[in-house]
């Protein structure tokens, strides 16, 4: 098991006028998210969010904490949505388990606990993409499936634009 991450600087808008395609990628595309046995981050210094990708196969991942967050575990002083782009994989946090099918998501709360992802079958191996952010107040932890999802019926049909977005984290 491996934890990588990297820290990007915010850009100032003057500064990005000026960017570039090459620079742009570099900047703002994150191209390493899903790497066997894994978990990947980007720490973006725009709102301290981190941006990342697990995906295990054959063994359970640990989300360590990183140094920029300068706290004993990864949600000490924040929280995250995990969303599976991949097989079923359990998620626990801390004493709770979680199993999260393909596109299922996950809010996990803050708080000082080990958060774990692990694939149901290394041959189908989940992929949990996620996102986490400061927290200045702690919720409990809530699965969400499609069937929680609130559904937003964007764009028409005479502009080829018409499609459903369905809001798992809101």
């Amino acid at each position: 098991m491996k934890t990588n991450y990297e820290v990007r600087y915010a850009a100032h808008p003057n500064d990005a006028k000026s960017y570039d395609t090459q620079r742009i990628r570099k900047d703002f595309l994150i191209e390493k998210l899903f790497s066997v046995n894994e978990v990947n981050m980007v720490y973006s210094m725009y709102d301290r969010m981190v941006v990342g990708g697990a995906m295990p196969v054959g063994e359970v991942l640990n989300l360590e904490t990183i140094d920029p967050l300068k706290a004993p575990y990864f949600l000490t002083r924040r929280e995250m949505g995990i969303y599976n782009v991949g097989g079923i994989g359990t998620v626990k946090a801390g004493d709770a388990v979680f199993t999260l099918d393909n596109k299922e998501a996950l809010y996990v709360g803050s708080g000082d606990r080990t958060i774990t992802f692990e694939s149901a079958d290394a041959t189908n191996p989940a992929k949990f993409y996620f996102n986490s952010v400061t927290a200045h107040k702690n919720y409990p932890d809530r699965k969400v499936t499609k069937a929680d999802a609130i559904v937003a019926e964007m764009g028409a049909l005479e502009t080829s634009n018409r499609r459903n977005v369905n809001k798992m984290l809101v």
